[in-house]
């Protein structure tokens, strides 16, 4: 395969800035199509981004037979379905993330990849910034020492602005999404711990609604025991007054600390008493180097950034933090 040629399925306010225009800025890679249920969106959309093509049906997307690679950005409920079909094309997958709403649709969907022998990849792409390779980097040349605890607090107001708030907000629809806040926003955060430590031995957790502003649970707080064992723990609250907001991961060890915010641009490493803050720049379009990556995945030239069965095992652990014990 000589170029990636892409169609997105679902081409919404994910794919404006953060990955539509990047499928145009790698080499070997062009967006070719793109769809949307609203044909006058998906048209829009087209001629807003100079794409050649654009379907209101997925089935059309599909067996666009200049596209070789789909791009799935729909709302979780429909990943599954979506990937299958794609997979039975022999199409290359794309899925954003959370892969799907639940652990047993995420197994599904691996069973159908590994069933066919079919490339997929989950849309993980805090893996591949320069921020969280920074990070990643101490971690593994050991700049803090043995890591002891990990603290992990994403406490935001009903309408965090860290979302976008559409309307209606399918985020906050159990059916659609998975659950709520915890599941548009925990993958990155808890994938990146998968990233950075490993294969986890235990995990366990707890869900309510407190505030009843929605459907979905507004409170997660969850513990991971991984392999080499290092302890996360992790607490998400989406009630909290503004005054609260906090988005902090703290990973401490027998010499010192790394703190750094999962949706910020700054990195700061404290051993004893010396203390570096590192800022960095945001890429333009945030997936971009995972694209970059993924790009050389399909065409055979490196390997899958992110593999479904990595997402499993994320899908697993929010399974155990939110299902488990629902109070």
């Amino acid at each position: 395969m000589t170029a990636i040629k892409w169609g997105i399925i679902g081409c919404g306010a994910v794919t404006e800035k953060k990955s539509g225009q990047a499928y145009n800025k790698i080499d070997d890679s062009k967006l070719v199509a793109v769809m949307r249920r609203d044909a006058e969106k998906a048209a829009d959309y087209a001629q807003r981004h100079h794409v050649d093509r654009w379907y209101s049906d997925a089935d059309e997307l599909l067996n666009d037979p200049e596209v070789n690679a789909v791009s799935i950005a729909t709302p979780p409920d429909s990943h599954l379905e979506y990937a299958k079909r794609a997979i039975a094309k022999g199409l290359n997958v794309y899925v954003e993330k959370p892969v799907t709403r639940n652990a047993a649709e995420a197994q599904a969907m691996a069973d159908a990849v590994h069933a066919a022998d079919a490339k997929l990849t989950v849309a993980h792409y805090r893996r591949a910034l320069p921020m969280f390779l920074h990070v990643k980097k101490l971690i593994d040349t050991n700049a803090i020492g043995d890591i002891r605890t990990v603290q992990i607090r994403m406490w935001q107001s009903p309408r965090p602005k860290l979302v976008e708030q559409s309307a209606p907000n399918w985020r906050l629809q159990p059916e659609v999404s998975g659950g709520g806040y915890f599941h548009d926003l925990a993958p990155h955060q808890l994938d990146l711990m998968l990233y950075f430590f490993g294969e986890p031995a235990v995990y366990s957790g707890y869900s309510l609604n407190q505030g009843g502003f929605s459907p979905a649970d507004d409170h997660v707080t969850g513990q991971i025991i991984f392999k080499n064992k290092i302890v996360v723990d992790g607490s998400w609250c989406f009630n909290v007054a503004k005054t609260e907001i906090i988005d902090r991961c703290e990973i401490v060890g027998t010499n010192g600390k790394i703190t750094f915010p999962f949706f910020g641009n700054f990195v700061t490493c404290k051993i004893g008493e010396e203390e570096e803050t590192v800022e960095f720049v945001q890429p333009e379009h945030i997936q971009q180097p995972m694209i970059t990556r993924i790009v050389a995945y399909f065409k055979g030239e490196g390997p899958n950034p992110c593999t479904i069965d990595e997402a499993v095992v994320l899908m697993k652990i929010m399974d155990a933090f939110t299902l488990q014990h629902k109070l």
